[in-house]
């Protein structure tokens, strides 16, 4: 049965294949959402760094705030969520709400967020991968092949019915959450660390202070605390494929970003109390050792190479859900056949499994090139890919993000669809804030890039982050007022294929 569209004419989505409906539920949306976000490797990969050069001991105060500014966010991205089910999720809203050439611009830029961000998150599964088994068996495997089968798994249990692919992050995402409560409610119950429990870290003003350093950068330890939800908005990719997207999508979106929200604040907390006064200057020095040293003291030596092998199961778990997240953009685009031929390639869905199968293939190869384009130019895998690919697909989506905030006020209230939803908070005053919130994050990623990046800025790929953003956004446009002037049948679906059980009407 084929898709529908909001705007005429209908004959150009004739042929379209639809992902397998009703094969998730809320559960697994929110599982799959969350294992994005990736807790354990956000914990241990940012709070180490807003802690050590960041705000400090205002860390916790910072994913605090966070929580608040991203729940804001989500009130009007909820909102849209009622209304249109897509798979490509942003560029499906971004169209409906600000035109299809801003829609155009914010489709490129955030697959091209999601694709990039899979080789990152290998990159960083491959060095920790390297390192656990130097550390706990004494083998040195380079992680050149660690990345491979990363990809090679991510290919295949992608390929099949995506219950298989919740299943499986539903397990490691479940272990890696248990690891960081294990010690944060280990610490709690202990009353702290050798400063007490420093409830003041949480006071929302040290967020933007810096606390603890002698020098630091609120700015940038604000960014990390944001950067470690990148990924929660992935629940609306899955609505053509969730059993009731009106009512799952909504509910997903929320719990995941209050639910990540209270438990980074919770983790970063205990950690801070944990290591004391003196948890700067220590992360600053022996980064993960904020984590693995009051494990080791408080649980045991054990719960420290659990910590580790849990590090590496959890990244896999993530770069797996971008996986899924960039092939269903990549679908999403595809099958609007904005480029003839791509509705039969990149738009095909799997006869049985229902799943993106081609466009998960064309993912994974431009995720095997990636990482052997960085191989053969003597990059690191976790200095460079992770790091560099991750600072250029956070601005990215972060651009896209703050897109999505003005556009719920131009679907609601410029265009004036669905009065019965439209209100001065939901999708008025909430999406402005959350907007002109956004806005400031990705000001602040501008301002310390070179610092969230560490060695990797001096590298020339650093220089061409803002450029690459820039060429893609233009592109975008071009293509977009390309196909207005010469055929405007096509232009009119660009980002309006949704499912058909949700389409609104005009």
């Amino acid at each position: 049965m084929p898709l529908s569209i909001t705007e005429k004419p209908e004959a150009l989505t004739d042929g379209v294949n639809r992902l397998r409906k009703n094969a998730v539920g809320l559960v697994s949306v929110i599982f799959m959402a969350v294992a994005t976000a990736a807790p354990i490797t956000a914990m241990t990969g940012n709070v180490p760094i807003a802690l050590g050069f960041g705000n400090g001991l205002g860390v916790p105060a910072g994913y605090l705030v966070a929580t608040i500014v991203l729940t804001v966010f989500s009130v009007g991205y909820v909102a849209m969520a009622k209304h249109i089910t897509s798979a490509g999720a942003f560029y499906g809203y971004i169209s409906h709400g600000l035109g299809q050439v801003v829609g155009m611009v914010a489709g490129l830029l955030a697959t091209m967020a999601y694709v990039i961000f899979e080789a990152s998150i290998i990159g960083f599964f491959a060095y920790s991968a390297n390192g656990t088994f130097k550390s706990l068996a004494g083998v040195d495997i380079h992680w050149l092949w660690f990345a491979l089968l990363g990809l090679a798994l991510n290919a295949a249990l992608t390929y099949f019915d995506i219950n298989l692919t919740a299943k499986v992050l539903g397990v490691f995402l479940i272990t890696e959450i248990l690891m960081l409560a294990l010690t944060a409610t280990v610490t709690l119950f202990h009353g702290g660390g050798p400063d007490g429990l420093m409830a003041e870290t949480l006071n929302p003003v040290r967020a933007f202070q810096t606390t603890g350093l002698a020098a630091g950068a609120v700015g940038l330890g604000l960014f990390m605390c944001f950067w470690s939800w990148v990924g929660f908005e992935s629940t609306a990719m899955y609505g053509e494929e969730s059993r009731d997207p009106k009512s799952i999508i909504p509910k997903a979106t929320l719990v995941s970003v209050v639910g990540i929200g209270l438990f980074y604040t919770f983790v970063s907390w205990m950690t801070v109390a944990a290591n004391g006064v003196k948890a700067p200057e220590i992360a600053a020095k022996e980064f993960a050792g904020v984590f693995f040293n009051p494990t080791g003291q408080l649980v045991g030596a054990w719960a420290v190479d659990l910590f580790k092998i849990l590090i590496l199961t959890g990244s896999f778990a993530c770069s797996m859900a971008f996986h899924n997240c960039a092939s269903r953009y990549l679908y999403a685009i595809g099958r609007e056949n904005l480029i003839p031929g791509t509705r039969r390639t990149l738009g095909a869905t799997h006869p049985r499994h229902g799943s993106p199968h081609i466009a998960g293939f064309v993912q994974t190869v431009i995720s095997v090139i990636i990482v052997f384009a960085f191989f053969f130019a003597g990059m690191d895998p976790y200095l460079h890919i992770y790091t560099l690919l991750a600072v250029l697909g956070t601005l990215a989506i972060l651009i896209v993000q703050t897109l999505c905030s003005f556009s719920v006020v131009g679907y609601f209230h410029v265009r004036k669809k669905h009065p019965e939803t439209a209100s001065w908070w939901r999708t008025l005053l909430a999406p402005l804030a959350g907007g002109l919130a956004m806005i400031y994050v990705v000001f602040l990623l501008f301002q310390n890039q070179e610092a969230a990046a560490g060695e990797a800025s001096k590298s020339a790929f650093f220089t061409l982050i803002p450029w690459i953003v820039l060429c893609l956004a233009l592109l975008g446009a071009g293509l977009a007022l390309y196909l207005k002037a010469t055929n405007p049948a096509k232009y009119a679906i660009i980002g309006r294929i949704v499912l058909e059980d949700t389409v609104e009407r005009d």
